[in-house]
């Protein structure tokens, strides 16, 4: 019998191999009801293939993976993905950019890339508007998705995430290319999805500490395809764990609850090639 302690995502002693190179590495991880993680690391550390597995899209070479208390493998993994809500630039290159945005929201009910030939009722439509307006963007439910603005089309897929309310929320890089601006309005709409209690437990990825919205509990920090660090967020994100993942000195903190990693000096190879300088930090005239 499952209890509300019983994890809704367990990876145990997972790795994957593609061609004999190593993406992740005997990975045990484990996220139960309540839990908001961010999953931070540098490319390459295997953040994706992490959400690909948990999104059940990915077998692993070798371990197990549970899902809400069903093993991969034993399982028609088409009827546990749609318990999933997912947000990734993958599944975005699939979406057809000239569906309007209702359609794109709609489609996600029956976990379908497009609603034409999907028997849609006048719930699911209900259903789908309620998702776009819970992240403002209802007054775009007749525009095509391929002229939105980033900022828009990521409270888009937001609500396709959400619209069948998930038992699992994954959001990989989800601020990814977005300006200040849409930054902070995207932080501050998942701060306030981490603190209602009917939120599903959310993994969110991202390369920068800034971008970890208020009201999250863990962390997860990968590198070389292996975990550096899990558990309680203030105990994970530190100045010695960061700087091992991420292969450089940084300087951890924490305000208001946003956090900040910065270098504690100039990373070498990293000088401005504006042709303001010449290299040695002398300044030049532009050209």
């Amino acid at each position: 019998m499952s209890t509300d302690l019983d994890p809704v995502l367990a990876l145990r002693d997972v790795s994957v191999r593609v061609d004999g190179a190593v993406i992740l590495e005997r990975i045990d991880w484990a996220v139960t009801p309540g839990q908001r993680w961010v999953v931070l690391g540098p490319n390459g550390a295997g953040k994706t293939t992490l959400m690909r597995l948990a999104a059940l899209q990915l077998h692993p070479s070798s371990g197990s993976i549970d899902l809400l208390g069903r093993r991969l493998g034993t399982v028609d993994v088409r009827t546990l993905r749609r318990r999933v809500g997912l947000v990734s630039p993958a599944v975005t290159e699939m979406l057809r950019p000239t569906m309007s945005c209702a359609d794109l929201v709609v489609s996600a009910v029956y976990g379908a890339l497009v609603p034409w030939w999907l028997q849609v009722t006048d719930d699911d439509r209900a259903a789908a508007a309620a998702a776009l307006d819970r992240f403002g963007v209802l007054h775009l439910a007749d525009r095509a998705f391929g002229t939105l603005s980033s900022g828009e089309r990521q409270r888009t897929l937001l609500a396709r995430a959400l619209v069948t309310d998930p038992d699992l929320v994954l959001l990989d890089e989800p601020m990814a290319g977005l300006d200040l601006g849409a930054r902070e309005a995207l932080v501050g709409d998942l701060g306030a999805l981490a603190d209602d209690p009917g939120t599903a437990p959310i993994v969110l990825v991202t390369h920068h500490a800034e971008e970890i919205p208020p009201g999250f509990t863990h962390g997860l920090v990968l590198g070389g395809g292996e975990i550096v660090a899990g558990g309680p967020i203030e105990a994970v994100l530190t100045d010695t764990t960061l700087s091992a993942a991420f292969g450089i000195e940084l300087a951890v903190s924490r305000e208001a609850d946003r956090w900040r990693a910065v270098a504690r000096q100039p990373v070498p190879g990293c000088g401005v090639r504006d042709g303001l300088h010449d290299g040695r930090g002398a300044r030049t005239r532009p050209r």
